[in-house]
């Protein structure tokens, strides 16, 4: 009797174990500001999520207003880390109202980004689907 209990605590535990290693995270990162530190520790924070969390990790970073030029060639210090995430997964999304405001040239946003009609409801619809919240 007690080896069956064992047996059926160590295979919970592993069914348990197994579990969380395949569960897919899904972050949004907004970013608003112009910091360039700021852009450089977000990009680093992203790197260091996709390596503890596992490459089915969905990770995508939400600009607008003063962090749109983080997104434009020309303005980012971030193109190639920019680049190299692209590449990974991550995806990269510029907000349409801040480009029109700001009278941004689209054909100067990099080539890895995507554009979403506007940042923070894009941002909100994620969180009501349920993904995790980081603000830079």
């Amino acid at each position: 009797m007690k080896k069956t209990l064992t047996l059926t605590l160590v295979f919970a535990f592993i069914s348990l174990f197994a579990f969380a290693q395949n569960q897919t995270h899904k972050v949004v990162v907004q970013l608003n500001t112009s910091d360039t530190l700021v852009w450089q520790g977000a990009l680093k924070n992203i790197s260091n999520l996709q390596t503890a969390l596992g490459s089915s990790t969905q990770i995508e970073l939400v600009a607008h207003g003063s962090g749109i030029s983080i997104l434009v060639d020309g303005k980012t210090t971030q193109k190639a880390k920019i680049a190299e995430l692209a590449a990974m997964g991550v995806l990269f999304k510029a907000c349409e109202n801040t480009i029109r405001e700001r009278k941004i040239d689209r054909a100067t946003i990099l080539p890895q980004v995507g554009t979403v009609p506007s940042g923070v409801a894009e941002v909100v619809l994620k969180q009501e689907a349920g993904w995790a919240y980081l603000k830079y």
